[in-house]
C-alpha cells in the first residue's frame, strides 16, 4: 500500500493548522497588549448577548436582505464544513468515505450539504453584485482603500471555489453516485463528465478532494490577515462588550475624588493620601495609543467586519464629516499589528517607533467629530464600541494636553467661573423666571 498520499496529507494538516496556532498565538499576544479591564459581571446576560448577536445573527437581520444572506454563507459554510472530519480521517488513514457505513443518515447529510453549497454560491454571487456592480455606497468610503476593498472579494471567490471544489468531488466520485443517496445536486452535474473514462474521474475526483481541503487550510490561515476573523471572534466579542447602558461613561475615581474634594469646604487638601492611594491615580489619563486602551478595545478591533454600518449610521459621517466609526476601528487594528511587529522584530520588547494612534493614524478632526449618539455602536451586528475609543482619546487631548476644541474650552471655563456651560453670571441666570 503506498503510504506516500497520507504523509503528505498529515504534513499539509501540521504546517496548516501549526501556522495557524502561530498566528493565533500572536493574536493573542497582541489583545494582551491592553489594559486590563473587569469583565466578569453580569455573565447571564454576557451570555444571552453571545448566543443571540453572534449565533443568532439577531443584529443582522436588522437589514433583511443582506442578513438573511449572510445566515445562509454563515450555516452554510459552517455546517459543510463538517464533512471536513471525514475527509481528516479519510486522508491520514486513507479510507473512503469512511462515514458511508452509517447507511441512510450519510445520504441525508451530504445531500443537506449539497444544497447548502448551492444556496451558499447563490448568496455568495449577489453579495459580489452588491458589492462590485450595485456598488452599496457603505463598501466605497474613503477608508475602502485597495486591501479592504479586495479583501471582501478575496473570501466570496474563495467559498465559490471551495463550494464548487465539494459539488465536482461529489459528482465525479463513481462510488458515491452509484450509492444514489445524497447526491441531490451532484446528480445532475455528473453528466457533464459523460464520455469521460472512470480512470480521468478518478483523477478529476482526487484533484477536487486535495484542492477542497486545502482551500480550507489555506482558508483558515487567511483569516488572520483578513477582516473575516470576525468568524472566530465574534464570539468573545460579544460576550465581552459592554452590558451597561449605552449613554453610561466610565468615571475615573481619581477626578472624581478631586472634584468632591474641592466641593467640600471641610476637605483637607494637604491631608496625607491614604495608603496605596497612588495607585488609584492613572500613568496617563485617556489613550494616545493601543497599548493605553483596554484589551476589550483591541478584541474590537480584530473583530471588526469592516461592513460600514456604523459609517453608515453615523450623524457625523453623514454630513460629510470626516469621522468614519468603522476607520477608527481599522486604523486601532493596523497600528496594532504595526506594534506586535514591531515586538517581533525586537525579540518580545516593543521599541518607540515614534509613532501612536492618536495623529499618525487618527486625527483630531476626527474624533472632535463625533456626536457620542452611540449609533455606530447600536448598528454594529457584533458588539463593537468605536465610540469608546473616541473618547479615550479626547480624554488624553483635555487632560494630558489641554488640547480641546475652543468652544469646549469656552464652555468648561463658564462652568469654572458661572456654575453653568453659559457665559451669564451667577448673579443673573434667574432672571428668565423674572420675564412676564
Amino acid at each position: 500500500m503506498n503510504y506516500l498520499p497520507n504523509i503528505f496529507f498529515a504534513i499539509a494538516l501540521i504546517i496548516g493548522f501549526g501556522y495557524f496556532a502561530n498566528n493565533v498565538k500572536k493574536l493573542i499576544r497582541n489583545i494582551k497588549l491592553g489594559q486590563d479591564v473587569d469583565v466578569s459581571d453580569n455573565k447571564s446576560q454576557r451570555w444571552k448577548n453571545m448566543i443571540n448577536i453572534a449565533l443568532g445573527q439577531s443584529k443582522m437581520v436588522r437589514r433583511p436582505v443582506s442578513g438573511f444572506l449572510h445566515i445562509i454563507v454563515y450555516v452554510g459554510f459552517i455546517i459543510i464544513n463538517i464533512e471536513v472530519l471525514e475527509i481528516i480521517i479519510d486522508g491520514l488513514f486513507g479510507t473512503h468515505r469512511i462515514f458511508s457505513s452509517i447507511g441512510s443518515t450519510y445520504g441525508f447529510l451530504i445531500g443537506f450539504f449539497e444544497v447548502l453549497a448551492v444556496l451558499v454560491f447563490i448568496s455568495v454571487i449577489i453579495f459580489w453584485i452588491r458589492r462590485n456592480i450595485i456598488k452599496i455606497k457603505r463598501f466605497w468610503k474613503a477608508e475602502m482603500t485597495s486591501w479592504p476593498k479586495n479583501d471582501g472579494n478575496f473570501i466570496l471567490y474563495f467559498e465559490m471555489v471551495l463550494m464548487t471544489l465539494f459539488l465536482v468531488m461529489n459528482a465525479t466520485d463513481v462510488h458515491f453516485q452509484e450509492m444514489n443517496t445524497g447526491n441531490v445536486i451532484s446528480q445532475y452535474i455528473t453528466p457533464l463528465f459523460n464520455g469521460v473514462s472512470e480512470s480521468t474521474l478518478h483523477i478529476i475526483e482526487r484533484s477536487a478532494w486535495w484542492l477542497h481541503i486545502l482551500g480550507i487550510l489555506v482558508f483558515l490561515n487567511y483569516l488572520y490577515f483578513s477582516k473575516h476573523l470576525h468568524i472566530l471572534l465574534a464570539f468573545p466579542n460579544t460576550f465581552f462588550g459592554s452590558v451597561k447602558p449605552k449613554g453610561q461613561f466610565k468615571n475615573l475615581e481619581a477626578v472624581t475624588k478631586e472634584v468632591k474634594m474641592m466641593m467640600d469646604p471641610e476637605a483637607d487638601p494637604f491631608a496625607a493620601a491614604p495608603e496605596g492611594a497612588e495607585d488609584e491615580i492613572p500613568a496617563k489619563f485617556g489613550a494616545s495609543d493601543v497599548q493605553d486602551l483596554s484589551w476589550v478595545n483591541l478584541l474590537n478591533a480584530y473583530t471588526c467586519t469592516e461592513c460600514g454600518r456604523c459609517t453608515s449610521e453615523c450623524p457625523a459621517n453623514q454630513t460629510g464629516k470626516k469621522l468614519s466609526p468603522r476607520k477608527i476601528m481599522m486604523d486601532t487594528r493596523d497600528r496594532l499589528e504595526e506594534v506586535g511587529k514591531n515586538i517581533d522584530a525586537n525579540k518580545g520588547k516593543f521599541k518607540d517607533d515614534g509613532k501612536q494612534l492618536l495623529g499618525d493614524y487618527i486625527t483630531n478632526e476626527e474624533i472632535w467629530a463625533c456626536t457620542t449618539c452611540n449609533a455606530c455602536v447600536e448598528a454594529c451586528p457584533v458588539s463593537i464600541d468605536p465610540l469608546n475609543i473616541i473618547m479615550q482619546m479626547r480624554q488624553y487631548l483635555v487632560m494630558e494636553q489641554s488640547a480641546a476644541p475652543m468652544e469646549l474650552n469656552n464652555m468648561m471655563t463658564n462652568i469654572e467661573n458661572n456654575g453653568a456651560p453659559w457665559p451669564y453670571n451667577q448673579m443673573d441666570r434667574l432672571n428668565w423666571a423674572k420675564e412676564e
